[in-house]
C-alpha cells in the first residue's frame, strides 16, 4: 500500500494486477487500484476533480483529468473517509501512477491533495538487478 497526507487529507492506494483481464501476448496489461481518502482536518471538504499522470515502462505518459472520481464528488465531514476502486490499462507490464485531487471546503476555499506515486507491477515484467 502507498500513502500520503497533505492538507489534513490522507490518501492510501493499493494497486492490484488483473491477470484475468490482461493479455501479455497482445501487450495488454490491466490493474485495479483501491483508494481510500480520509479527512483528518476540522473542516468539511468535497472532492471536485482528479488528475492522474500515468507512465508506462517505455516512458509514455498519459494525463487524465476529470470531475470527481467514479462518477461521484464525495463530501467528507471531519473524520470521514471515502473508498473507491478504479483501473487502468497499459501496453507494458509495469508502470507508475501519481496524481492529485482538487478539494473545496464548505467555505469555498480550494486546495490540492497529493495522491502518492504507486507502482504498477505485473509478474510479466523483466527485472534487472544492478
Amino acid at each position: 500500500m502507498y500513502n500520503s497526507k497533505s492538507n489534513n487529507i490522507s490518501v492510501t492506494v493499493a494497486p492490484i494486477f488483473l491477470e484475468d483481464q490482461s493479455d501479455p501476448e497482445d501487450d495488454h496489461f490491466v490493474w485495479a487500484y483501491q483508494v481510500k481518502i480520509e479527512n483528518h482536518g476540522p473542516t468539511t471538504v468535497q472532492l471536485q476533480e482528479r488528475y492522474w499522470r500515468i507512465t508506462d515502462a517505455n516512458g509514455l505518459v498519459q494525463e487524465v483529468r476529470g470531475s470527481g472520481v467514479v462518477g461521484e464528488q464525495p463530501i467528507l465531514e471531519p473524520g470521514e473517509s471515502f473508498e473507491y476502486t478504479s483501473g487502468t490499462p497499459l501496453n507494458t507490464p509495469s508502470g507508475i501512477m501519481v496524481g492529485s485531487y482538487s478539494m473545496q471546503t464548505n467555505q469555498g476555499d480550494q486546495f490540492d491533495v497529493d495522491i502518492p506515486a504507486f507502482s504498477l507491477d505485473s509478474p510479466h515484467q523483466i527485472i534487472n538487478l544492478n
